[in-house]
């Protein structure tokens, strides 16, 4: 049965129809509103966390910072460690399923490694979300239940996933020994370096990450040294 001009108008008009329609736009509305606050909300503790450290840190100073009242946090998040485990998972999430999309690829392991490079360099250090790993290092010794949750969340998946695309590349051939295999946390020295180094050494020697870690893993593997 076709629909005709008129009755798609009188779908529009009609009063249960056009009540449905503005309650989902209002909904809508207050959806985004509500992602746009907690997304302050992130940033701001992001910034009191950089600035302060996990135990300096107020959650008073965070809500100030986004523009909320403190009460409001805790619509979205139990407490600080809860706000402080959400700000790892928003800021790092997306980097690891890059990660994980690149290393479910079968691309072949080097250009696997220069994607992995690009990956590091565009997400990671030339963003805010560095930050995040220099808390986990400082912080991390003094507040346990930080560091286990982040290698919960992040590393423990991240070195899986490696050490089962390493192990395919042994299969073919593309690395020699189970070294890396056993040791992946080789792997990512030179990115831990430059967040380091960045952070404490940039202003009197700035850094090239990009090249000094793509000059890393072609020492690592020799690449540089293979004919073709």
């Amino acid at each position: 049965m076709t629909t005709t001009r008129k009755d798609a108008h009188e779908n529009d008009t009609h009063p249960i129809r056009g009540r449905g329609a503005i309650a989902a736009s209002r909904q809508s509305a207050r959806l985004a509103k509500a992602a746009a606050r907690r997304e302050a909300i992130l940033e701001a503790a992001l910034d009191e966390f950089s600035a302060r450290g996990f135990a300096g840190a107020r959650l008073e100073d965070v809500a100030k910072r986004a523009g909320v009242a403190k009460g409001t946090i805790y619509l979205y998040f139990a407490d600080k460690e809860a706000l402080f485990q959400e700000l790892v998972r928003f800021q790092i999430g997306p980097v690891m399923s890059a990660f994980a999309a690149a290393l479910a690829s079968e691309l072949p392991l080097k250009a696997l490694i220069d994607q992995a490079i690009e990956i590091f360099t565009r997400e990671v250090f030339g963003t805010r979300r560095k930050q995040v790993i220099r808390l986990i290092i400082s912080e991390g010794p003094r507040f346990p239940a930080l560091a286990e949750f982040y290698y919960r969340e992040v590393l423990g998946p991240l070195l899986k996933a490696v050490r089962a695309r390493l192990q395919r590349a042994r299969e073919r051939g593309e690395i020699a020994d189970d070294a890396l295999i056993r040791f992946p946390q080789l792997l990512g020295a030179a990115t831990i370096l430059a967040v380091v180094w960045q952070g404490l050494f940039d202003r009197f020697e700035p850094l090239d990450a990009r090249a000094m870690i793509r000059a890393y893993f072609d020492r690592l593997f020799a690449w540089d040294r293979r004919p073709g």
